[in-house]
């Protein structure tokens, strides 16, 4: 995700002056600002089709330890209770829906990105390059967090429509609320949904910077490897 940030700047972004400014701030290692670019284009291609379009897939959020949405506090409660009285199926129902509207909304996400990389500036990269394994994902959350809630909402509350997460949830809920001497609950899940699904989306962007960052062997190019070696040498 270093080269999610590297390549999108110098890729969309920068203007003939500022990429040669760049070029000039470090290393070439007999490469061309051609061959970098290319190298930088690679791996950002690499970063947003091996991350966040696996979210997109079927149990993408589900079946992922790392992302997949449990129940919200105040309704793990009503999981406990179900469970408590053998309707286990049900609550295992209530939580497929959840990952099944995350992973609908994700989908939107890959243009915001590509329209935040084009507003990177000269700064903002070599920040990005001097920073830590999270650094390019930070730049990203923060550019496009509040873009990207305003595309995932609708479309997690129509996924809801589609599957009947709502019926399924009300049924749950009803259910929940009906068990004596429990503390009603009605929260505001598509909400809920859609800042996990953010949480998830940059979780995934996360390792893969980490991993290109900190693992030769997950550059699996010789222009990849060519380009990031500038990078392990930039101090």
């Amino acid at each position: 995700m270093k080269r999610l940030s590297l390549l999108l700047f110098i890729v969309f972004s920068f203007s003939c002056a500022e990429l040669k400014d760049f070029a000039g701030n470090m290393p070439s290692g007999g490469l061309s600002q051609m061959q970098i670019a290319n190298g930088l284009k690679e791996a950002l291609d690499n970063g947003i089709h091996k991350q966040v379009s696996k979210l997109t897939e079927t149990d993408g959020f589900y079946r992922n330890e790392l992302v997949k949405i449990l129940l919200p506090a105040e309704l793990q409660k009503v999981e406990s209770g179900l469970r408590s009285i053998g309707l286990d199926n049900l609550a295992d129902e209530g939580i497929r829906a959840l990952n099944r509207a995350a992973e609908d909304a994700v989908g939107r996400a890959t243009p915001i990105f590509v329209s935040a990389v084009k507003e990177m500036t000269f700064a903002d990269a070599k920040s990005i390059l001097l920073g830590d394994d999270r650094a390019a994902t930070a730049y990203l959350e923060d550019k496009t967090n509040k873009k990207l809630y305003d595309e995932f909402n609708p479309v997690i509350k129509s996924s809801f429509d589609r599957v009947g997460a709502d019926q399924i949830w009300t049924n749950l809920i009803n259910r929940y609320n009906s068990i004596p001497f429990v503390e009603k609950v009605n929260p505001d899940l598509t909400d809920y949904v859609t800042n996990q699904a953010l949480h998830g989306v940059y979780t995934m962007i996360a390792e893969e910077e980490k991993e290109i960052r900190n693992n030769v062997a997950a550059r699996t190019s010789n222009l990849l490897r060519q380009v990031f070696a500038l990078q392990d040498n930039k101090e």
